[in-house]
Order: C-alpha cells, then sequence, then structure tokens
C-alpha cells in the first residue's frame, strides 16, 4: 500500500491461497463525502421516476445478474473461499430478493386510503411510505452478496440511492454489483461502491447526507456505527450475527434432523450469522441422533465440502473456543484442537460442554457444534433463550403443533420448523434479530418500509355541523356533544 493518502489501495486475497485476487483504492472521508453528495442528485432523480419504472430498471437488474451469475459466483469463490456451489447458491438467493422486492414495492410502499373512524368521519386519510433519501450499507464479508442485497434490493426498490462499503476482504464483489447495475441504470449513480478499512465504513455512517444506515457485522462494531450515526441521529437497521440453537425433540425425524444441524452448523466453513452453533437434544433420541450426527460429520472434508476460514484472525476464536470447552470438561466426539489448521478448520463436534463456557455463549463463527443432552423439550428452550443473541433457530419434531409452540417460544427473530435457516429464502420475511443479534429488518415487506419514511395526509371533505373542535369558536354545546358520542361508542366494558 502506498504511503500517499489519495493513492492508497489494498488488496483483496483469496484466503485459500493468499493469491491476489484484486486492487482497490481506500476511500478517504472526502470520497466518501463525494460520493454521499452525487447519490443524494441520483436519489432525487430516482425517486421521480415512480414505482413502475423503478420496478423496470431492477427487474432489467435482475436479469443482468442472473445473466452474469457464472461470473459473479466466481468472484465470490476467489473472493471468501467458498465452494463455487455454494457461491451460486448465494448468487440465486440474492436475485430471488431482487425480483420479490421489485415486484412487491409499489403494493406496500404505495399511497392507501385508511378508515379515519367516526370521530373523524369528514376527513379522507391516506399514508403512503416515501424513501429516505441517500441510504449507506455496510456489508459482511461471508456472504458479500446475499446479505447486503438485503439492504441494497430493498432500499432501491423503495426509492434510494445506496452508497455501498462493502468488506475490506470482498471489495471486488462490491464493485462487480456496481458495475452490473451499471447496466440498468447508466443516467446516474443510483448505486455506488466506496472501498477501504474500517475509517471508510466509519466516514459512511457518519456523514450527514446519508438517510440511514444498514450494518451487518459484529456487535461491538454495531456499537461504534451507532455511535458514529448518532451526532447526526442517523437511523440504524444492525444485523450483528447470533448463536442459534437447535431443538431437536421426541418424534423428530433424526437422519433428516442430523443432516440439517451438520449443514447449518459446518456450511460456509461455520461462517453464518443464522448458523447452527448449538444442539439440545431430548434424552429420549439422544443417543440415536448423535449416532446419525458423527457418522455424517466424520465423512466431512474442510476444502471439500466447505472452504477456508475467511477472516484469518478468526481461526484464534476458534481455537480459544474449542480449548475451553475441552478444559472443561467437554469431549470431542468429531475433531478437536488438532482440528484448527489454518486457513481451514476441520468439523468439530462437542458435547457436554457447560453452557457459561465461550463455546456455547460467545458466536464461533466456525466449523464447530455443541451438542447438549436435555430431559424435555421445555429444558431445550430455556438453554436456547438463556443467550445474549436472538437471531434464527430451528425446531425438529414429528408433533406439528408442538414444534410451531417451541417455535413461536424461541427469543429470535426467525424460527425454521424441520429445516435450518429455511427463513432466509423466502423474500416475503423479515429477518433481523434481537438482543445481541440486533434491531430492525430487511427483507419482505417490512424491510421495504425499514428504508423509508412513513407520510400520513388528512384532507377534510366536508365540515361536520355542530362539531367545529379544533376552533377557538368551538362551544360548551359542541364539546358536549363530543363526549356524548365518545361515550356511545366506546363507554361500554366489553366482556
Amino acid at each position: 500500500m502506498s504511503t500517499a493518502t489519495e493513492h492508497r489501495t489494498f488488496d483483496s486475497l483469496n484466503p485459500a491461497t493468499g493469491a491476489v485476487v484484486g486492487t482497490h483504492p481506500v476511500h478517504d472521508a472526502a470520497a466518501v463525502r463525494a460520493a454521499v453528495r452525487d447519490a443524494g442528485d441520483a436519489a432525487r432523480w430516482w425517486a421521480r421516476l415512480g414505482h413502475a419504472e423503478r420496478r423496470r430498471r431492477l427487474l432489467d437488474f435482475k436479469a443482468v445478474l442472473t445473466r452474469e451469475l457464472g461470473r459473479v459466483a466466481d468472484l465470490i469463490h476467489e473472493e471468501t473461499g467458498k465452494p463455487v456451489g455454494d457461491a451460486t447458491l448465494e448468487t440465486v438467493l440474492a436475485i430471488v430478493h431482487l425480483d420479490w422486492a421489485a415486484r412487491n414495492a409499489r403494493k406496500v410502499l404505495g399511497p392507501r386510503r385508511v378508515s379515519p373512524g367516526l370521530i373523524s368521519v369528514n376527513m379522507a386519510a391516506t399514508l403512503e411510505y416515501l424513501p429516505l433519501g441517500v441510504v449507506g450499507v455496510i456489508g459482511p464479508w461471508n456472504y458479500p452478496l446475499f446479505t447486503p442485497m438485503g439492504s441494497i434490493g430493498y432500499a432501491l426498490a423503495a426509492g434510494n440511492a445506496v452508497v455501498f462499503k462493502p468488506s475490506e476482504l470482498t471489495p471486488g464483489v462490491g464493485a462487480l454489483l456496481a458495475e452490473l447495475f451499471a447496466e440498468s441504470v447508466p443516467e446516474h449513480r443510483v448505486l455506488q461502491v466506496v472501498t477501504g478499512l474500517g475509517e471508510t465504513g466509519a466516514a459512511l455512517a457518519a456523514d450527514p447526507g446519508v438517510g440511514k444506515i444498514a450494518f451487518t457485522g459484529s456487535t461491538a462494531t454495531a456499537k461504534r456505527v451507532m455511535a458514529a450515526c448518532a451526532a447526526n441521529l442517523t437511523p440504524l437497521v444492525a444485523e450483528c450475527g447470533g448463536k442459534d440453537a437447535l431443538i431437536v425433540d421426541a418424534g423428530a425425524d433424526l437422519a433428516a434432523a442430523a443432516d440439517a444441524a451438520l449443514w447449518g452448523a459446518m456450511s460456509n466453513a461455520g461462517q453464518t450469522c443464522v448458523g447452527v452453533e448449538r444442539v439440545y437434544v431430548v434424552d429420549a433420541v439422544y443417543d440415536a441422533f448423535m449416532g446419525e450426527l458423527t457418522t455424517r460429520a466424520e465423512g466431512l472434508r474442510a476444502g471439500e465440502h466447505y472452504g477456508p476460514v475467511t477472516m484469518p484472525s478468526q481461526t484464534e476464536v476458534i481455537r480459544r473456543h474449542v480449548d475451553d470447552a475441552l478444559a472443561r470438561g467437554g469431549t470431542a466426539v468429531v475433531g478437536g484442537a488438532g482440528s484448527v489448521r489454518p486457513p481451514y478448520v476441520d468439523p468439530v463436534v462437542l458435547t457436554g460442554v457447560p453452557e457459561d463456557s465461550s463455546a456455547v455463549r460467545e458466536e464461533t463463527f466456525g466449523p464447530t457444534i455443541t451438542v447438549t443432552r436435555v430431559a424435555t423439550a421445555e429444558e431445550a428452550l430455556e438453554k436456547a433463550n438463556a443467550a445474549a443473541y436472538g437471531l434464527g433457530g430451528a425446531v425438529y419434531s414429528g408433533d406439528s403443533r408442538r414444534a410451531m409452540e417451541l417455535a413461536r417460544a424461541m427469543l429470535t427473530g426467525m424460527t425454521a420448523v424441520n429445516s435450518v435457516i429455511s427463513f432466509a429464502g423466502v423474500p416475503a420475511l423479515p429477518f433481523g434479530g434481537v438482543g445481541d443479534s440486533g434491531f430492525g429488518r430487511i427483507h419482505g415487506a417490512d424491510g421495504l418500509r425499514e428504508f423509508t419514511r412513513a407520510k400520513a395526509i388528512t384532507r377534510q371533505r366536508f365540515p361536520l355541523p355542530g362539531m367545529k373542535i379544533t376552533s377557538f369558536s368551538r362551544t360548551p354545546a359542541e364539546l358536549q356533544r363530543l363526549v356524548k358520542m365518545v361515550t356511545i361508542l366506546h363507554g361500554r366494558r366489553k366482556s
């Protein structure tokens, strides 16, 4: 990297080989300000196009992404190390979500009449959702297309311009995304990308021209982003990771549950915010489930079934969690301390790990899983809900009603039943967490509204005779008529 600030660059590397994938500029605060200023002009133009034209442009962008699917997946593979097949799946999900946002924005956000109620019967009331202007998106490296597109696509569909700061580990994916978008929207820079390290993201969060920040990353970083946003009262939607649990109840299809637990824990090398990190299995089926899980896990190979750990420092977090679990009496039934061999981590299945250990309480973000025997599903639920995180979760059960009850009771934003992470593939469902997993929602109607401001309008259609209430000329008789009406409408207690 050169020393002159205006010419600073950085490389993105293939984590599996260390080879340079691309070289990108480090955008400083002045460059970020310029991007936000340009985005403000673009946002006004984009908003004036209206829902129908934006829909057409975004569907065209979707077609461009689909046409370039192989190119996009290859670049995701190069910058993250994940297998091309997993990168392809990520790209497909991004395309599906973009399609939903484009097709549903008008229905969700467009003007609609609402009932004014009897007290305001002379009013016409309308509600619509208007764009914020410029939305800043700070994206992660683990799903460098799918995750930020959950904000970018929905913010664009809502009529905003977007300035996207991708992770410094995957800047090429962001740059390619902006390049492909420009094929469908060449007139203005409605989607821009600024690349760099932490200071670039901080400059974006602190810019007063940004109407909202959408952030994905660690809880600690989210707090710093919130502090930067606070100076301008810039609202924030934050997705901060998780420690998702899977409950296996009696009567569950154990082969399916074990297969799902393993994929939820190990796919993408465990680097999934809604990945399975904890499994709680009722005593009646514990031994059978462990037999299914260990057989499958022993056949899994790092570098073949999943890629390397993308962020080098994460291997030490994984090592610390495994070492702590073993030191505190846990047992590695698959893998162990020697499984951490940077940049790869072989599958690790731990049992008998204390609930207050780092492997159970902290986000590991690696291909490890803890499995705990419990007496009942209620005990499993209690332990699942004890974590500070509350992003996603899963329940496997042969009783659908019981499974739904457990799913509702999980303190998470999303829960899958007899599947894992399936909610991410349903564009109409909101995505987000509670507690240390953050706040706000992307995806679905909630995700569209997240990037808008509600606009309420009332219009008097005719004056109410004898009911001039909001006037200094109001008479005692008029006020008494209002009280009588309210008493008739609302004074009777309902059983």
